[in-house]
């Protein structure tokens, strides 16, 4: 069953597309790029989400990222 996003296509298209320029622009390798991008997860969910909810946070999101990279 698809998941339905309060935000459109095209809003996280384009946020997905900023981020890539960024990478592209340091010329990140792949193993920076995912270093960098794990920081960022890392920091959002550290500094954006209540304590006791962290570790469910981070549940979905690995369940989310696996799916999406099972495919």
């Amino acid at each position: 069953m698809p998941i339905n996003s309060k935000y459109s296509d095209s809003q996280v298209e384009q946020v997905i597309q900023d981020l890539l320029a960024v990478l592209t622009r340091h010329e990140a390798s792949v193993e920076l790029s995912l270093m960098c991008l794990g920081n960022a997860t890392s920091h959002i969910i550290n500094s954006s989400i209540a304590k006791q909810s962290q570790a469910q946070v981070v549940e979905s999101f690995n369940q989310a990222l696996k799916s999406s990279v099972a495919s």
